[in-house]
């Protein structure tokens, strides 16, 4: 099992997101909610400059995506 990449910022998690077939649904501050309509699935990212490793994790979890997925997704 792969390690949860450390020092992403918000905005790179959203383009990963975006990636995986989620779309920007809305923002408030600086939270920003993405959502993907099948098989259905909305989160809430942060938008900071770093997103703890506990955040994201919980984002993956909300995204149905693994460790691995992810890390394809961002590079």
């Amino acid at each position: 099992m792969s390690k949860l990449p450390r020092g992403l910022s918000g905005k790179e998690v959203v383009k990963a997101l975006e990636r995986a077939g989620f779309y920007i649904k809305r923002r408030k501050g600086s939270h920003i909610v993405l959502r993907r309509d099948n098989p259905f699935a909305q989160v809430v990212v942060p938008d900071h400059k770093s997103i703890d490793m506990g955040t994201l994790s919980s984002i993956l979890d909300g995204a149905d995506l693994s460790v691995e997925d992810f890390i394809k997704l961002i590079k």
